[in-house]
């Protein structure tokens, strides 16, 4: 079996990792999340919107058919294992318990705030939990800005605009906060990293990177799921948080084809989750080895 990655970062691609249930089929699958026991969350566009796996990949339960547009996009799950699930399509984000019972939801369901205003929601993409319980908003697809909240929901700042400059987004596509509150956009169009503080300050970009999609942030390691640009092919790279490349392997390296990550999950040993939401969906893991 083909190795990913070195040094300490090395992995065996497992392809078919899902056992899924007879007659079921996930659809594009745009996002994963794990939990602090090693369940991994799948966000999916099929009639099983939310599933639940163990990381051998056995079916543990779902919820939320019938829930969402038909376009969910990201998936942030809690210290607590509580969810956060964002739907691009219905302009909302909602706080969810561990088995699905929904506990808050932010903006407007089917009313996208005008993008000239900057109000959320206007096609959102992620969220992410600063260390202080803070919300940070990624309004990808028609805000281009990030949106700050309290933990209690209510809105703090806003900063972003559509553009190529520093604090400047083409498609905030999702988003994460580290240990030190820095605030990662995964800013794709641009092909960047952006990093800001709590206050929306630019403080940094990293731009090698094809169309990063995803990133994840696991003991101290930045993994970053990114789709692919020009004859460059997508899959994924490890990062100090300083910005320094730890490994980095794409599609058809070593005669292994994989699917491109639009979204990632990684679990507490390092194993990667990856999702892919075109070619009919793909939901694989990199297992570390």
């Amino acid at each position: 079996m083909a190795t990913f990655g070195s040094g300490k970062y090395k992995y065996e691609l497992v392809a078919t990792w899902a056992k899924l249930p007879r007659h079921w089929n996930l659809g594009p699958v745009c996002d994963a999340a794990v939990n602090s026991k090693d369940e991994v969350h799948v966000f999916s566009r099929g009639a099983h919107p939310l599933t639940v796996w163990d990381k051998n990949g056995n079916f543990i339960t779902s919820w939320g058919e019938g829930t969402f547009s038909a376009n969910p996009h990201g998936i942030f799950i809690a210290p607590d294992d509580s969810i956060w699930l964002v739907d691009r399509d219905y302009h909302i984000v909602t706080h969810y318990t561990p088995d699905g019972k929904a506990l808050q939801t932010l903006g407007k369901k089917l009313a996208p705030a005008p993008s000239f205003r900057g109000d959320p929601f206007n096609m959102p993409s992620g969220l992410a939990l600063a260390p202080n319980g803070e919300m940070f908003v990624s309004d990808g697809y028609g805000g281009h800005r990030v949106h700050k909240f309290s933990p209690d929901g209510k809105l703090l700042l806003s900063w972003g605009k559509e553009g190529t400059g520093p604090g400047e987004f083409s498609l905030l596509h999702n988003v994460w906060v580290d240990k030190n509150s820095r605030v990662f956009i995964a800013d794709r169009e641009n092909s960047r990293i952006q990093i800001f503080d709590t206050n929306g300050k630019f403080l940094a970009q990293w731009t090698d990177l094809a169309r990063p999609a995803d990133l994840s942030i696991v003991n101290d390691v930045v993994f970053v799921g990114e789709l692919g640009r020009d004859r460059v092919e997508g899959g994924l790279s490890l990062w100090t948080l300083d910005g320094t490349l730890i490994t980095r392997w794409r599609s058809g390296e070593q005669g292994t084809k994989f699917v491109a990550p639009h979204g990632i999950g990684v679990d507490s040993q390092g194993s990667i989750y990856t999702c892919a939401a075109s070619g009919g969906g793909a939901l694989q893991k990199f297992q570390r080895v």
